[in-house]
């Protein structure tokens, strides 16, 4: 998988559980049931982690400079924005190419090792988005305090 398709990937998940999350809201707001929200607001939930960690791992690879980093993090808190993002930085070139698997020091190493072992890889970083998620539900979702 390139760097391209990774992120394309978790912007369209991102985007499709905006989408969940804002019919779940209106479902709420005609009475009809809370459910929505909850399903919806936690798939987006999780599914905004792994984008924030898929962006800075692809941002690293492609070496983003800070706005970049900066745009791409503010897509993800605007609905749908993930895409559109996604669409200007492949236009702009930012997603062109493969993986840095050379790149010097512990960064380098944990690309390379992820690029050789995908699998491990994503289970690994199924369980980190996992860990994530479950402390910020316990934690307790935003404005609960």
């Amino acid at each position: 998988m390139t760097p391209r398709r990774l992120f394309r990937t978790v912007a369209i998940a991102e985007a499709i559980t905006w989408a969940l999350l804002i019919a779940g809201m209106i479902v709420r707001s005609l009475g009809i049931t809370p459910l929505g929200v909850r399903i919806g607001g936690g798939l987006h939930g999780f599914v905004f982690i792994a984008f924030v960690a898929v962006l800075i791992f692809v941002a690293g690879n492609q070496r983003w400079k800070p706005l970049t980093i900066l745009l791409g993090l503010v897509s993800s808190i605007i609905p749908f924005a993930t895409v559109v993002f996604d669409l200007v930085a492949e236009r702009r070139g930012r997603l062109d190419g493969g993986w840095d698997t050379d790149s010097p020091g512990i960064v380098g190493r944990f690309r390379a090792s992820a690029v050789a072992h995908p699998i491990r890889a994503a289970l690994r970083a199924l369980a980190a988005v996992t860990v994530i998620f479950a402390v910020m539900l316990i934690i307790g979702p935003p404005g609960s305090q």
